[in-house]
Order: structure tokens, then sequence, then C-alpha cells
């Protein structure tokens, strides 16, 4: 569900976890392995928990950690996740130990999440479970854009992609509230990367 991604920068950016997020089909994850490629040997994946069952080849503590019901709902009760959510039946989160365990080790965290996540680690500022991070929201030119990238990609069916586009709208309404600290309109792959690229070393600000 979540993918986390460590960056061990080049200068010196605040280490702060940095949060990215923005709506499905937006170039989110394109942006993201760019960051890979570019910078070899400077991230590692973390591993975020779920309830259920592992797939065919996922191995316990390396796609995620598998947990049961009981175990997850006993985690939030003590706020051990940043954030997490439930669909389709079973619960997902990030815990906070994930990011503190890689901060001690001079790594930057780079969480990809949804809008939900980003509005928990929001407002649980403060709390036991709060993480101090910068937010990043990758934003569609427009919502026509949107969905053409999205009949573009030819995965979907009619009735996901209303739903996505549905989804993109209340993402867009929450970045217009001003909680993000930096939001890169995704209009050119290359320019956006080099924004992103940028805020994530320290040079853009």
């Amino acid at each position: 569900m979540y993918s986390l991604l460590l960056i061990k920068p080049k200068s010196s950016p605040s280490h702060q976890p940095l949060v990215i997020s923005g709506p499905s089909g937006v170039g989110k994850g394109t942006l993201i392995q760019r960051l890979i490629n570019t910078h070899p040997n400077t991230f590692a994946l973390t591993v975020s928990h779920t309830t259920r069952e592992p797939r065919p080849g996922e191995t316990d503590g390396v796609a995620y950690h598998f947990v049961s019901h009981d175990a997850f709902l006993s985690l939030i009760s003590q706020n051990a996740f940043v954030e997490h959510a439930f669909f389709s039946g079973n619960h997902y989160g990030t815990s906070k130990k994930t990011i503190t365990d890689q901060v001690a080790k001079g790594l930057i965290v780079v969480l990809d999440i949804e809008m939900d996540g980003v509005r928990q680690m929001r407002e649980s500022n403060g709390s036991s479970s709060s993480v101090d991070a910068r937010y990043v929201y990758i934003k569609p030119p427009s919502l026509e854009s949107l969905e053409a990238r999205l009949r573009g990609r030819g995965t979907e069916k009619e009735d996901d992609i209303q739903k996505r586009l549905a989804q993109a709208r209340r993402e867009l309404e929450y970045a217009e509230q001003g909680v993000h600290d930096k939001v890169i309109v995704n209009d050119d792959v290359d320019r956006a990367y080099k924004e992103l690229e940028g805020f994530v070393f320290g040079s853009i600000l």
C-alpha cells in the first residue's frame, strides 16, 4: 500500500522525514523512481505493517511486517503508527519506529502516502506518535490532464477512473488549505523532478 524510501543526502539538507503525496496518475511514483535512479546507492526501502496474508513470494519483514489484527490494534492503542488505514478488510500502517530507526542512521525518510495519511500525520502534531516532517504535494496541471493520464494508462475501468477523479478533487481541496510545505505542479516531468530534487537536497526551499 504505502512505500517509503530513504535518502542519504549529498549535502546537508534537513533530516526531517519527507512526505510526498498526490492523486493517482499524477506521476508521483515516476518522480520518486527518478530520485532512486539519479542517486544510486543512497536509497533503501522500509517496511510497513499489514494484517493481510502474504502473497506468493512475499517475505515477512521484507515486503511487509505481517501481523494479526489483534497485534495491529494493539499497536494503534500504543500510538505506534504515524499513519494507518483500513481498506479491503485489512489494516496498513507506517510505524514511528520504522522512521526513527532510520533517522538515527542519518537518513532522510521519504513517505509516499495518500491524503488520509497526511491528515493523520498533521493532526498528530504534538502527540506521542507525531513526526516532524516536511510535506510535498505533487499536483496535476488540471483535472482534465489527470483524467487523460488515467485513461491513457488503460488499466482502469470507467467506474475506477471516476472514483480516482473524485478522490483527486478531495485531495486538491485539501492541498489548497496550505498543509504542504511545497507544491509541485507536474506539467513537465523534467522540470517537476528538478524542483523535487532541489527541495529534497535543500537548494530550493
